[in-house]
């Protein structure tokens, strides 16, 4: 996990329609940037529907969501559809953003173990700062937890 205080990592990946974004176009705005293992998951769906059900709150708040997976742009768009989600997916099949910030590690379930991306959440500032991350976050509670932090 990166530590608070440095910059985050700049990056451009295409969302689910397709769309490069960049971290430096959201400056001037806080960026919540969250990765997470798979699309359509229990857990990835709670943490999305749990973003979109706070969503009017963060725009409030002139935050940007931006969920970032290796799922393909195609997975991103039927993730997005089935479950309304208002905000930006990011796909990283190459894995580089991934391992920019430090979330794809050994993992283990019912005693294998594999790689994976471990769901981490890091709070941007205006400044491209890193200015909280949180790493082995709980899907339900994470949406909330980022609005009361900004």
């Amino acid at each position: 996990m990166l530590e608070t205080g440095t910059k985050a990592p700049l990056f451009t990946l295409k969302d689910q329609n397709g769309t490069e974004h960049s971290l430096q176009e959201y400056l001037g705005k806080k960026v919540i940037l969250y990765f997470y293992p798979k699309d359509s998951t229990p857990g990835c769906t709670a943490q999305a529907c749990g973003f979109r059900d706070l969503y009017p709150q963060f725009k409030e708040k002139d935050a940007v969501v931006l969920g970032v997976s290796k799922d393909s742009v195609a997975s991103h768009k039927k993730f997005e559809e089935k479950y309304g989600l208002p905000f930006t997916l990011l796909s990283d099949p190459e894995l580089t953003v991934i391992q920019a910030y430090d979330v794809w590690k050994e993992k283990k379930l019912y005693g294998k173990v594999s790689m994976g991306v471990v769901r981490t959440t890091y709070l941007i500032d205006e400044t491209g700062i890193i200015v909280k991350a949180m790493d082995k976050v709980k899907a339900a509670d994470n949406p909330q937890e980022m609005l009361e932090l900004l």
